[in-house]
């Protein structure tokens, strides 16, 4: 009967991603765009985002935040592991993260494990997701792209390995490099690969905010968001979230690493 119960729900959020793609990319993201009080391009300057210098000032502090994490490396969870809906793009522990916030949910023990950096999301106007993003050597994650325009992406360079020309990410086949206490935002939407060709480690702290647009499309897109919300894709997710951070506990209070 549970597996039964499990394939039930398999199919069910399949389904719903299924729906859900062709919801996006279809009439609303033309709708979306045409909303949008920004360029839409796959590259965004960073003065379109008034608070951009504040926050990426404080990238020594989220660092520092970041490298007590990685004291604990292996007991990060690998993203598939939280969303199992990613592993299309990756199935190996290769990839770790550590969420703050996911589709507008404060996720209470990753803000209380890294204040500062929580305080300086907290300072972000309509912050859907956020997390710590950690590519192992040799990663690569296949092209793909995000389901909604009503969102903007943004990396902030935390570790970056020397070898700079080798770790990149291709965003509409325009190459991006990361730098420390650098950042950049980007529309996801548009199709984006990324590889760490490097023996070196690579961390930024990713993070989505809400397109700006007139008033019909925030309503719009934040009604798709609430959708989402209600959905096996958004619950499943959480699940896995709050079982993993029982184990993280565990595995900290036993001096594990």
């Amino acid at each position: 009967m549970a597996t039964d119960t499990k394939s039930a729900s398999e199919r069910r959020r399949k389904m719903v991603k299924r729906f859900g793609k062709k919801l996006f990319r279809g009439t609303l993201m033309e709708f979306l765009s045409k909303q949008s009080r920004i360029p839409d391009a796959p590259v965004l300057a960073n003065d379109l985002f008034p608070w951009a210098e504040d926050l990426r000032a404080q990238w020594p502090q989220i660092r520092d935040e970041l490298e007590t994490l990685l004291e604990h490396r292996a007991a990060l969870p690998s993203f598939q592991d939280i969303s199992p809906d990613q592993a299309r793009i990756s199935s190996d522990a290769r990839w770790k993260t550590f969420m703050l916030y996911g589709f507008g949910t404060r996720m209470d023990f990753g803000c209380e494990m890294c204040p500062t950096t929580a305080a300086a999301l907290d300072g972000i106007p309509n912050i859907s997701n956020a997390f710590f993003s950690i590519l192992a050597p040799g990663k690569h994650i296949p092209r793909h792209r995000g389901v909604t325009k009503g969102l903007v992406r943004c990396h902030l360079g935390l570790r970056v390995p020397t070898s700079a020309e080798r770790c990149l990410i291709e965003v509409d086949d325009v190459p991006l490099r990361w730098a420390e206490g650098e950042m950049f935002f980007f529309d996801d939407t548009y199709p984006h690969e990324v590889w760490n060709e490097t023996d070196q480690e690579r961390a930024v702290l990713l993070f989505d905010i809400e397109r700006p647009m007139g008033w019909p499309g925030r309503m719009v897109s934040r009604a798709m968001i609430s959708v989402l919300r209600h959905t096996a894709y958004f619950k499943d997710a959480m699940r896995n979230q709050r079982a993993w951070e029982q184990r993280y506990r565990e595995t900290i209070a036993a001096g594990g690493r």
